[in-house]
């Protein structure tokens, strides 16, 4: 579902579940006012607080060894008897995950689709790609190249 003009993309769901995931819940709660008038939400699996072990591989490549473990809110919701929409989220914000599970819904809704992808997920995507851009800007001034040298034989 993509449109002729070249500054409309629609996301795939994969896509826009994981923007969803890394927004903020003030930037949520944000589009959630001016979303409007809504249908009883069902709450098929409350927003829940879970743990998940995170693997980690020495230099991104090597043998996976267990890094430890991180908070996840999980969360499944139904708008009135339309499309279930579904969040994970890292941390323990439990609105966040609702409001994150909410608009997955609600992108599921011809209704709703399109002006989400335009007023919601397009400008976080670009927020959340410069935010990462100038991470890797950052942390590139401090790589540091490791040599081995090789003894010779005596």
């Amino acid at each position: 579902m993509t449109s002729d003009s070249p500054t409309h993309v629609t996301v795939a769901r994969p896509a826009w579940l994981a923007v969803l995931a890394r927004a903020t819940l003030t930037e949520l709660e944000n589009m959630h006012l001016t979303v409007g008038e809504l249908p009883e939400l069902q709450r098929v699996r409350p927003a829940e607080i879970g743990m998940v072990m995170l693997r980690g591989r020495v230099g991104g490549t090597g043998n996976p060894f267990n890094l430890g473990e991180a908070s996840v809110v999980r969360c499944a919701v139904r708008l009135g008897q339309g499309p279930l929409g579904v969040a994970y989220a890292l941390g323990r914000d439990k609105r966040r995950a609702e409001l994150a599970a909410l608009f997955d819904a609600l992108l599921q809704d011809p209704q709703h689709h399109d002006t989400l992808q335009r007023e919601l997920i397009a400008p976080l995507a670009r927020l959340q790609a410069r935010a990462r851009a100038q991470r890797q800007h950052a942390v590139a001034g401090s790589k540091v190249e490791f040599f081995t040298f090789v003894r010779g034989e005596a």
